[in-house]
């Protein structure tokens, strides 16, 4: 297991193994909470001590270029290029190849639309704005890990040129550098309100590789002062270093244990690990821990191999979650850890390393470049292609996709109906029939999911149906719906805006409401089991604001002369519902049922609520899609459900055909 450490060249910092070692901590606990995020709460937070690690190596060699006055920006971004694109480039290609033959076509071409953010460091962009309610859940993107490359190189884009031009005033810098680290920490503070922008910004993130310059440009003044400079000797001084590391150690385990995904991170809490890390670098190389612990040989190695490995082990584990779709039993899981030391291993000697430190350095330069322009465009075809349909991988599974598909937001129908060209809200749907009467379909994504059926129905009654929805904000009066306030001030906006379209419309008689019930007073679904439900990002909503804002929209519609019914929330799964359906590489699901006792159980208070409510049919579809004492996601080979709680085009028309039609004759 014997390791050679990096070559050096003259702006290199000496080497410490210690931070290796410290890199290794970090891979681990990153693999470990992605494995098993169960066991370890905080293993996420491993990136931001890879963010410290990097400020700190990468500003070292700036430093000391600049201050001898050999920097070259080719000389520093051919580096770049060298250490980070050929294994980026190999896992690319090698998710690309694995996506041809396993993935269906919404997944693929979603994989081909990440392997060009990949390849152009731009993932944390993509991702920060895929909020849609029916984009693929974290676990199934392959690439989803890119985040943190994307912000590293995005800093590494602006950060040479702003040292480079106040490098002449350089007694400005330590005052520019802790400046713009204040400024970026404290808008990470106050995005904590809004989960994806604080996770994926860059503006949230750069301070924590600004802690590591802050270190590195000490490091500098340091190696400028004389010895016997009082701060040195402090700093030297073995005591100090001792207490350094011992508390640094000791602020990595608290966040590791103590952190959590439903803490608002970054934030305040980003602090343990980055000044943890910041802690036990500045220690050096000889503390105790750093020396005994960090430069043990395993860790030294597992740290030269982070890179790799971190690029190697989620798209392992995710692609096992997609196939299997469902959690992948420990023993795959540390399956795949293995496999992906091994590919790791391989990736740095055989790829890495030859590249890295080989003669050509031109030629490997240009030829890096020319392969991420070429894996970056082919994952745009993938991407503009819709995930390649006539792959004949999935040629054969057409039909079960096909029971996936959802119908389109918006059409221009609808748009003219309601005068405007671009409303606030999202769904607008309109089948025309020409009929003077006009149903209106009002809610959030259940509506959506719901409308096709409806439409169906009515269209054969000779009256128009109308879809008048958004995701995530159903139209509830003094609903408090949104990540922060501005998400709040914009449903509220949404939701004026199609009660006044209701309203207004005289041709509007009767007016469906569809929303979620448990779903959004409980906080949690239940993907993961009905006795474990997985906790929401969102903060749940109180069942007395549900029912009063409910309550004052139903009051609103009746005033303004309108029926008002209001289906509850259909059966939820407790599955990934594309389990029940044959893919490549897996064979369909045996069991695609849950009790139906299991889900009165779920919605017992949410069901209570709605009874009380006044002026209003209350309509319960559970009974169509639960016979006897289970609830399937099938009939009669006919899949419902699009996910575990939406339900799909033919579960839209058995709702209307079973159910809602009783109430319209």
């Amino acid at each position: 297991m014997k390791s050679q450490p990096i070559s050096q060249s003259a702006n290199h910092p000496k080497y410490r193994p210690d931070i290796d070692g410290l890199r290794a901590i970090a891979v681990l606990a990153v693999v470990g909470f992605h494995a098993f995020p169960a066991w370890i709460r905080g293993g996420f937070v491993g990136v931001d001590i890879f963010f410290v690690i990097s400020g700190f190596l990468i500003s070292t060699i700036l430093f000391n270029g600049m201050n001898a006055g050999t920097f070259s920006f080719l000389d520093f971004y051919g580096r770049r290029i060298r250490r980070i694109f050929p294994s980026l480039t190999v896992v690319l290609v090698a998710c690309m190849i694995f996506g041809w033959i396993s993935l269906l076509t919404e997944e693929y071409k979603q994989l081909g639309k990440h392997i060009a953010a990949g390849a152009g460091f731009v993932s944390n962009l993509v991702l920060w704005n895929e909020s849609g309610y029916f984009d693929n859940v974290a676990e199934t993107k392959p690439l989803l890990h890119l985040w943190s490359l994307g912000i590293e190189e995005q800093f590494y884009v602006f950060w040479p040129i702003l040292l480079w031009l106040g490098w002449k005033k350089r007694a400005w810098l330590p005052g520019i550098i802790i400046g713009i680290a204040v400024m970026s920490f404290g808008y990470n503070v106050l995005s904590r309100g809004n989960s994806s922008t604080a996770f994926y910004s860059p503006q949230t993130r750069f301070w924590e590789l600004l802690v590591g310059v802050i270190l590195a440009y000490f490091s500098l003044c340091r190696q400028k002062a004389e010895y016997n400079h009082g701060l040195n000797k402090v700093c030297d001084h073995k005591l100090v270093s001792q207490i350094f590391s011992g508390f640094g150690v000791f602020l990595l385990v608290i966040g590791f244990v103590f952190i959590s995904e439903d803490r608002h991170f970054p934030g305040y809490w980003a602090l343990l690990p980055v000044l943890g890390a910041a802690m036990i670098i500045a220690a050096g190389p000889e503390a105790p821990f750093n020396r005994l612990v960090l430069s043990n040989r395993v860790l030294v190695w597992i740290g030269l191999i982070s890179f790799p490995l971190y690029l190697w082990h989620w798209p392992l584990l995710s692609f096992l979650r997609i196939i299997y779709s469902e959690s992948p039993s420990v023993g795959l899981c540390f399956a795949a850890i293995g496999a992906s030391f091994i590919l790791s291993w391989g990736t740095y000697r055989l790829v890495e390393q030859p590249i890295r430190f080989g003669v050509r350095i031109k030629k490997s330069t240009y030829g890096l470049m020319s392969a991420i322009v070429v894996v970056g465009c082919s994952g745009y075809a993938i991407f503009l292609n819709d995930g390649v349909p006539t792959r004949a991988s999935v040629r054969s599974y057409q039909n079960n996709l096909a029971e996936l598909i959802r119908t389109n937001n918006r059409d221009e129908a609808c748009l003219n109906y309601v005068g405007m060209k671009d409303p606030e809200f999202y769904y607008c749907r309109l089948s025309d029939v020409g009929s003077s009467e006009t149903v209106a379909v009002l809610g959030d994504s259940h509506a959506h999911a719901a409308y096709p059926g409806i439409a169906n129905m009515f269209k054969g009654m000779g009256i128009n149906t109308v879809l008048l929805a958004n995701s995530g904000c159903p139209p509830f009066l003094g609903g408090e719906y949104g990540d922060d306030e501005k998400d709040k001030v914009k449903c509220r906006k949404r939701i004026e805006e199609i009660l006044r379209v209701v309203k207004e419309k005289r041709d509007i008689r009767q007016v469906l409401i569809f929303s979620l019930g448990a779903i959004d007073i409980t906080g949690t679904v239940v993907t993961e089991g009905y006795d474990h439900p997985k906790k929401l990002p969102q903060v749940p909503i109180p069942a007395e604001i549900f029912k009063r804002s409910l309550q004052k929209t139903i009051d609103f519609l009746n005033r303004a002369g309108k029926q008002v019914y209001y289906v509850t929330e259909n059966p939820e799964l407790d599955f990934d519902v594309k389990a029940c359906l044959a893919r490549p590489l897996r064979t369909a699901r045996k069991n695609c049922e849950v009790k139906k006792g299991q889900v009165l159980h779920r919605q017992k208070e949410y069901l209570e609520l709605v009874d009380t409510l006044t002026g209003v049919q209350v309509i319960n579809p559970t009974n169509a899609f639960c016979k006897s004492e289970v609830c399937s996601a099938f009939s009669q080979e006919t899949l419902l459900y699009v996910d575990n709680h939406h339900l799909s085009l033919a579960g839209s028309e058995l709702q209307a055909k079973e159910v809602l039609s009783r109430y319209f004759k």
